[in-house]
């Protein structure tokens, strides 16, 4: 007979159970070569010692339509190596109701990178993802939980738009919404959490192993209550449940943060002390910024305006796009030694020729890149073949050609031809009344 007060005192402490309790019992006579008593006697006759018993009722669901998820409201533990304090870990848990197979894992935090992350292991995990993904209103994945309104966590809407999945959550305080994780809870508590209750662990990696190893004997155990076709979890998952998941997306899902920031006058926006462009329509607009380890998308109002490689090293580096900058902007930037020749060359050989004296007389480049830049603007302004007799007359009358000298002439050049403008108006459209409009003969006699 097993030992009752050992199994009493055991009892008191959180998640351990009498199942447990009688599993670890059938173990220790098993390496003692001792025969156990039955589940059914071992119950008995705690029943006759301490009266307590508890039943529960499971609930079958539609093949792959759920996966609920959760975190358990016990706690493991980790022992630091050069301190010796105790560091805890939680437990998350996802079941598929249908089969209720199940997943747990340990992490270090509750924080949105663990949340996310314990998400993707247990859909690698089951192999698939079901329809609906149902979880608590923790504020890592709800924002708002109104009567007609959820709002999600930019990072949680992600990841079910990823996985092709939609977010259900539970009502509030309304853990019937997801009976199947509930019971799990306590269930995964007991096997999983007051299982390793007399072992140390002292890094996480030990520890999941441990919890994986406890889970996979969980699944494996052989259903109590209710179950005619499938002798245990792993099985009925096997045969009613694992064809009715969607597939796996064939790219692994990329953990994202949000954040919100202000187009400044420069039209770029600053992360992590790195600057990136967005189109200068919209300065001094508030954006919303996806950043992943490798990406930095931009979005206003739902409109995605710009995606840049994510900036790595020093800080106070600079992504550009050349299509986000005003015209004059993106002229001074992409303005080189080169460009400034092949303009030259569509305008004529009097402006190539005045380009080329530019670029060899100037002390610096760049002084000659403004000279020449100078002459765009003119041609903009003129037009190219006024811009090219200018430079011809120039070259003809001077050996070093100045763009103040080219403005110059281009400005007499449009003067002198005002006059005439004014004359033909007058012509064409007979602006000059004349004597005869008032009445009055060409001789200076009146009109009768």
């Amino acid at each position: 007979m097993p030992d009752f007060d050992y199994v009493h005192k055991e009892l008191a402490k959180p998640n351990v159970t009498l199942s447990l309790l009688y599993y670890e019992y059938e173990q220790q006579c098993r390496q003692n070569d001792a025969v156990p008593y039955s589940y059914r006697t071992f119950c008995r006759s705690y029943t006759e010692f301490a009266q307590q018993f508890k039943a529960t009722m499971r609930i079958r669901r539609k093949p792959g339509e759920l996966m609920e998820v959760d975190w358990a409201g016990s706690t493991l533990h980790l022992q630091d190596r050069d301190t010796g304090e105790a560091v805890t870990a939680y437990l998350f848990l996802a079941v598929l109701p249908s089969s209720q197979y199940s997943y747990c894992e340990a992490t270090l935090s509750m924080t949105m990178p663990d949340w996310l992350q314990c998400h993707v292991h247990a859909y690698n995990y089951f192999g698939g993802v079901t329809e609906v993904l149902v979880s608590d209103n923790l504020k890592v994945g709800v924002t708002k939980h109104k009567k007609h309104q959820v709002v999600l966590n930019p990072m949680y809407r992600d990841l079910a738009e990823h996985y092709g999945t939609v977010v259900m959550p539970a009502r509030v305080r309304t853990p019937k919404d997801k009976p199947t994780v509930e019971g799990s809870v306590g269930t995964l508590s007991t096997w999983v959490i007051a299982a390793l209750r007399n072992e140390t662990f002292f890094t996480l990696e030990e520890l999941n192993k441990a919890v994986g190893i406890k889970l996979a004997e969980f699944n494996r155990r052989p259903y109590t209550k209710k179950h005619k076709q499938c002798k245990n979890r792993e099985e009925g998952f096997e045969t009613e449940e694992r064809f009715a998941l969607h597939a796996l997306p064939n790219i692994p899902f990329e953990m994202a943060s949000w954040q919100t920031t202000i187009v400044q006058p420069d039209y770029h926006i600053t992360v992590n002390q790195m600057f990136y462009s967005v189109p200068f329509q919209y300065i001094s607009n508030q954006v919303d910024v996806r950043l992943t380890d490798k990406l930095v998308e931009i979005y206003y109002k739902d409109s995605r305006l710009a995606t840049h490689a994510r900036l790595t090293g020093s800080v106070g580096q600079f992504s550009t796009l050349p299509d986000h900058m005003p015209d004059g902007h993106r002229l001074f930037l992409t303005h080189t030694v080169e460009s400034s020749r092949t303009w030259a060359e569509t305008v004529g050989t009097s402006t190539q020729a005045v380009v080329e004296y530019l670029l060899k007389s100037s002390r610096a480049e760049r002084q000659a890149l403004n000279a020449t830049l100078r002459l765009e603007k003119l041609a903009q302004k003129y037009g190219s073949d006024e811009l090219e007799q200018a430079c011809e007359d120039v070259m003809r009358i001077a050996s070093a050609p100045t763009v103040r000298v080219i403005e110059r002439m281009l400005i007499n050049s449009i003067a002198k031809s005002e006059p005439k403008l004014e004359a033909d108006m007058h012509d064409d459209y007979g602006f000059t009344r004349g004597a005869d409009y008032f009445g009055r003969a060409t001789d200076g006699s009146r009109n009768n």
